[in-house]
């Protein structure tokens, strides 16, 4: 049998387990990175981040053009050729795939193709026979879709996100499972190529982890575009009847059905750690997400996770930052660093796109925190006006003494690049005084974040003034 010994192996070869690799290598370490999957260029790339979000941008230019009007622009007919915006997105999905598989073979790291199991705490084999042994290990094997609410789904038939990826033909109806942002995204996606769109959602409204007032601004402006959004449902069958599908479901104390040409199963994802012998290795796992404390040590020590197996947000950044953070722990155990969740930032790219950072209002009340909160509409704002933005609006959280910024919330247009302005202010610690002061160039989008800093630098009391001497300027 061969063996190999390295000072780090890691699982997994997406996002979070290339930052390892390469932070690792940087510093000096032998590693081993291993992966399964035919396509090791990671989920962001082949089935997620990436082509979604052409997707989406295709749709925003065709929702435009057709209302082009506004602007006193005549565009006489807009149509779609849908199997060209999937190539596109294929054409481009390839161009970023290449990229990555690039830095994965030249990087200064073995790169093993194999499924890999672990045999002990300190040993994994591959399915090509050969056994691996590792002072660390990196757990990075990211997340799989979830299962169908019930076996009748199964049945019935119904697409994952990954599916819907692959179609060269839309579907003239569509019954979207889950109100997060998979199936949201999707769900406006298909609604603004002519697709007739129905969204179920169990929770009481959409998108559970942002706030409330975010979420409901959100699910008026998807209704006035077309989408029919059920919240608070349970799901309870499927069926197929004919060329369409039935779902039915309770909703407000009643049983309801509704059919469409195809369902797509927008549920969540769960990690995907059931391959691994985590047993063997003693490694601790709940619902297959890996425990992991802040420094990405799972309940073995010289093993850590990162990735959306660890979770507990399943996103690109986070995944990089996680693999960073567990590499450098690794390779620098007298000098450790641990993952911080003050700058958590989450985005949905729907139009109006929605995000937020830092502390939201639902949990800074779950927490029972003291907070000022103020926020402002984009239909009160110069820039906005100009590209007739009706709905949205921008939310700051402030410390009530102090005027630290504590979080914000951004629906409204470009609200994925906009939140980082309040990413950066909480991770240099400004106050709502200070973020008043920066100038904004006028007209821009940005901008609007000086309305409520200013409301809440209002109604904080003034400080006293530093007795610190100024530096004098070079």
């Amino acid at each position: 049998m061969n063996y190999s010994r390295y000072d780090l192996a890691i699982i997994g070869g997406g996002s979070a387990g290339y930052a390892a690799a390469s932070a690792a290598a940087a510093a000096g370490l032998e590693v081993a990175l291993i992966e399964r999957a035919e396509r090791p260029e990671g989920l962001c790339i082949l089935r997620g981040c990436m082509p979604t979000k052409a997707l989406l941008y295709a749709a925003e230019v065709h929702h435009l053009a057709r209302n082009s009007s506004i602007w006193g622009l005549n565009v006489p007919t807009v149509t779609s050729d849908f199997a060209r915006v999937m190539a596109r997105k294929d054409a481009m999905v390839e161009e970023f795939a290449a990229w990555r598989r690039h830095q994965l073979e030249s990087g200064n790291f073995d790169w093993i193709r194999a499924q890999a199991r672990f045999l002990d705490p300190h040993r994994i084999g591959l399915d090509s026979g050969a056994v691996i042994t590792a002072d660390h290990f990196l757990i990075s094997t990211g997340s799989a879709i979830g299962p169908a609410p019930d076996p009748s789904f199964e049945s019935a038939g119904y697409l994952t996100s990954d599916d819907a990826l692959r179609l060269t033909e839309r579907p003239r109806s569509l019954i979207v499972l889950g109100g997060g942002a998979i199936g949201l995204e999707f769900a406006q996606f298909f609604l603004r190529l002519g697709t007739r769109v129905q969204l179920l959602q169990r929770s009481p409204e959409i998108l559970r982890d942002f706030d409330p007032d975010g979420a409901a601004e959100l699910t008026k402006a998807l209704e006035v575009e077309g989408m029919k959004l059920w919240a608070g449902t349970r799901l309870l069958s499927a069926h197929a009847e004919g060329a369409e599908k039935t779902v039915r479901f309770e909703h407000a104390g009643r049983i309801e059905t509704t059919r469409a040409e195809a369902i797509l199963l927008a549920l969540g994802r769960r990690a995907q750690t059931r391959e691994l012998g985590l047993a063997n290795a003693g490694v601790e796992t709940e619902r297959d997400r890996i425990l992991c404390n802040a420094r990405m040590q799972t309940s073995v020590p010289h093993i850590y996770a990162a990735g959306d197996c660890a979770g507990p947000r399943q996103i690109v950044h986070v995944a990089v930052l996680q693999g960073e953070t567990a590499a450098h722990n690794i390779a620098y155990p007298d000098q450790p660093r641990e993952m911080n969740d003050r700058l958590s930032l989450s985005a949905v790219f729907t139009d109006p796109q929605i995000a937020q950072t830092g502390l939201s209002e639902r949990e800074a009340q779950r927490r029972n925190l003291p907070y000022l909160s103020a926020s402002h509409p984009f239909s009160d704002h110069g820039k906005s006006m100009i590209m007739n933005v009706k709905r949205g609006f921008v939310k700051l959280l402030a410390a009530p003494q102090s005027g630290e910024i504590l979080g914000g919330l951004c629906l409204g247009p470009s609200g994925a690049e906009l939140i980082h302005e309040i990413t950066i202010a909480l991770a240099q610690r400004l106050t709502v005084q200070e973020l008043v002061r920066i100038p904004h160039y006028h007209p821009t989008l940005a901008e609007i974040w000086t309305y409520p800093a200013e409301e809440l630098a209002n109604r904080i009391p003034p400080q006293p003034a530093s007795t610190a001497a100024v530096p004098a300027r070079a």
